[in-house]
């Protein structure tokens, strides 16, 4: 049933088209956790918890009113930090499994694990005073899912050669909009249509994940244009002091005839005499000053903007009140109203992910088709004939572009972090709304420039193991929300403002990742030096990655 790799490069721009969509609409619905935290409190879960004297169970038209308290808050967070957990820190396993089994078969899994979720949501529904806890599971499933097919998804980009950073950034952005999914069964929640009847339907709707996989996407893993030279045999062979296999080309056809070969001839990538002889090993990636800044850089920014979805709800009461607790358990009616409505609105303003997303890819695509790889054109020239009396200017080395670019994109992305972390101090409602636009750009940018810099720096076949790994530390890191969450309930009576004040100190720290990187830069500059002039005896020593 699985086509072949040629066939699906055929029809690549159709696979990439409905991933977007299958983005956009499951795969991380949990980032708009501030509608979907009204309507569960709506129906009830874990209304048990608050005090008998507040429970109305009464009827307004049709919607039973459940009380809601601040331990009902807590918990149903709690199962939000699991599944928001799991929507990242699974990319460390999935990683590895990608890296070996290719995206087809994790698909699969994931749409099914999705499906599953919606449906145990719409019986848990049906009786939330026995079946509330059944919302950890079903949120830990559907982040589970969810980034199985956000994950899948960016490898699509490899078939689009100079396109990649472009390509991936639609596909992180299509997941960062995702958000808007709970928002938008909100609004045809509150127009009268029953919870169980929307999660059931969309239960059905994944299943047309699970059937354009299984017809259109390839077993075999989509690799890089460096290698793109997808063969009918492949030999493994493993990388000296680790035990991971990596596979390379031997014989077969390639899927575009316009892209390089990896092997000697006319338009070939590295001439016969100069192709690789050990790749750079998995260790030495995970243990690169590049990998490990990321990892600092994304933590801080993955803890700043997960706190700020699980308590913006609260942050919005405490400008609605000034701070001051409420004197029943209930916030009021104005209150709740407002508090809604700017939900929908932060859910509505994550479509922006799907324009801004491509800008920062825009910015790590930048110049790169006028840019070639000196170390290996040196040596072509050298290898053909004498080119001395060449007039053409220098070209652009790829590597120090490729470099550039992620300076420039993860200069900006910390800037907009800072400016996020101020907005979110201030006590006004109307400059929330610039905050909500700053947090979409963030949580687009960082994804989008961290994939990049990796597949600038890194060997591809280590992208999937290395960005899982990535995103389980910051789903570590994120862990530190549910605390500081319970702190803002406890200690700091709901003003959320001291909390915010040390994560705005905190994200200072990932300039240091762009600052790094410049260092890094000329590094790669003083080697580039080496290889402008084929008559120029070539450097051996390269930096480390």
């Amino acid at each position: 049933m699985a086509p072949s790799l040629k066939r699906a490069y055929r029809r690549r721009w159709w696979m990439a088209a409905t991933a977007v969509l299958e983005n956009l609409f499951f795969s991380a619905p949990l980032l708009g956790w501030g509608s979907l935290l009204l309507m569960l409190k709506s129906e009830g879960f874990y209304s048990s918890l608050c005090a008998a004297e507040n429970a109305t169970n009464s009827t307004r038209g049709e919607w039973p009113q459940w009380p809601s308290c601040d331990q009902q808050d807590e918990t149903l967070t709690l199962a939000f930090t699991i599944g928001s957990f799991l929507l990242s820190a699974s990319t460390m396993p999935l990683g590895l499994l990608m890296d070996r089994l290719g995206p087809r078969r994790l698909r699969l899994v994931g749409s099914a694990f999705f499906s599953m979720s919606c449906a145990l949501q719409a019986l848990a529904s049906q009786n939330t005073q026995v079946l509330s806890p059944l919302i950890f599971l079903t949120l830990s499933l559907s982040g589970f899912g969810g980034i199985c097919l956000t994950f899948t998804s960016l490898t699509l980009p490899n078939m689009f050669g100079n396109l990649r950073a472009t390509i991936m950034a639609v596909m992180i952005g299509s997941y960062a909009s995702s958000a808007i999914t709970y928002p938008g069964i909100k609004l045809i929640y509150d127009a009268g249509v029953p919870f169980v009847a929307i999660m059931l339907a969309w239960a059905g709707l994944a299943g047309f994940i699970f059937l354009n996989c299984a017809f259109n996407w390839p077993s075999e893993p989509f690799l890089s244009p460096e290698e793109v030279d997808h063969a009918k045999e492949t030999k493994c062979y493993k990388v000296p002091g680790d035990g991971f296999p990596m596979h390379t080309a031997t014989e077969g056809q390639r899927l575009d005839p316009k892209l390089p070969s990896l092997e000697g001839g006319p338009g070939s990538l590295l001439p016969s005499a100069h192709l690789p002889k050990e790749p750079v090993s998995l260790r030495k990636c995970l243990c690169s000053p590049v990998f490990l800044w990321s990892l600092v850089t994304m933590g801080v920014t993955q803890l700043r903007v997960i706190f700020y979805m699980a308590s913006m709800n609260k942050m919005l009461e405490a400008i609605l009140t000034g701070g001051q607790e409420h004197e029943t358990s209930e916030p009021g009616a104005e209150v709740a109203e407002t508090v809604g409505f700017y939900s929908s609105t932060f859910g509505v303003l994550q479509l922006l992910c799907l324009v801004t997303c491509p800008l920062i890819g825009c910015v790590m695509d930048w110049r790169i088709k006028d840019c070639v790889d000196l170390r290996v054109e040196g040596a072509a020239l050298r290898d053909t004939r004498d080119r001395a009396a060449t007039k053409s200017p220098k070209p652009r080395d790829l590597r120090v572009q490729k470099i550039t670019n992620a300076i420039s994109a993860f200069s900006l992305t910390n800037l907009l972090l800072v400016g996020f972390s101020v907005t979110s101090l201030v006590r006004s409602l109307r400059l929330q709304l610039v905050t909500f636009v700053l947090h979409t750009m963030v949580r687009g940018f960082i994804h989008s420039a961290c994939g990049g810099l990796y597949a600038a720096v890194f060997p591809a076949g280590y992208f999937g193991t290395l960005t899982g790994l990535q995103s389980f530390v910051s789903a570590l890191v994120s862990l530190l929300q549910q605390p500081l969450f319970m702190a803002v309930l406890g200690p700091l009576h709901g003003d959320p403002f001291w909390v915010n004040l040390g994560l705005l100190l905190l994200s200072l720290l990932g300039f240091l990742l762009p600052a790094y990187l410049l260092y890094y830069r000329a590094q790669l500059c003083r080697d580039a030096a080496c290889w402008p002039c084929p008559h120029q005896a070539l450097c051996s020593p390269k930096p480390a990655v």
